[in-house]
């Protein structure tokens, strides 16, 4: 097949695709996401991993169509999947649902907190997409994140912690401060550290930006 060929076929084919999406927008959502829903579980026993990868990213797309309580639990779902791409996929359908109906989210969270497998992945990516979205809500949410026994979502919920910047994390930090547990950091080289060591820096770190931003609040406040 020629370049020109197949160029045609890729535009075709996205056309076709953008046109099914809209089709099955508007068809009955509870029929559209309990098909999701099988297509998802299907997916999962696939064997292949690059069509496994396919077929989930797809679905996270199309659920940036929907929203409700049963949405937000699909596109958890798909965060937990193994593979980082369909995982950012869902990641950034979520956090653009977020933005639109956080307390949605929220509840969802909540809900993977209690019913997610330990060790997945989801519960590593979500205090990243709280800290994204920084409603006042999202501190108290990424602190329970900071009550779990594993270290790596610890660990995660530390670091987002310092991206909200909130001056009230240092005290969800306090009782991690001698915390012995290690993970490991992101250089490559197998070097590890500890949460407390983690939860230290963390500490530092928003108290000196809680000492940048008190004088700019002061001359606003005049």
């Amino acid at each position: 097949m020629s370049v020109s060929a197949s160029l045609s076929k890729l535009i075709d084919a996205t056309r076709s695709a953008k046109t099914l999406r809209a089709e099955l927008a508007h068809a009955s959502r509870e029929e559209v996401l309990a098909e999701i829903k099988k297509a998802r579980e299907l997916a999962m026993k696939e064997s292949d991993p690059d069509e496994q990868k396919t077929r989930l990213g797809c679905l996270a797309t199309l659920l940036g169509e929907f929203d409700g309580p049963d949405t937000v639990d699909l596109l958890i779902d798909l965060l937990d999947s193994d593979h980082p791409e369909v995982r950012v996929v869902a990641g950034e359908e979520l956090e653009a649902l977020a933005f639109d109906r956080f307390k949605e989210v929220a509840l969802g969270i909540e809900r993977a907190l209690t019913r997610l497998p330990e060790n997945g992945p989801a519960l590593a990516e979500l205090p990243y997409l709280l800290a994204e979205v920084g409603e006042p809500g999202c501190l108290k949410l990424i602190g329970r994140f900071l009550k779990r026994k594993e270290a790596e979502v610890v660990a995660s919920a530390i670091e987002a912690l310092v991206e909200l910047g909130d001056p009230e994390g240092p005290e969800l930090l306090a009782g991690l401060l001698r915390d012995p547990r290690k993970v490991q950091l992101d250089e490559g080289d197998g070097s590890q550290v500890t949460i407390g060591e983690l939860a230290a820096e963390a500490t530092e770190l928003l108290e000196e930006l809680a000492e940048e931003e008190a004088p700019q609040k002061k001359r606003g406040g005049r």
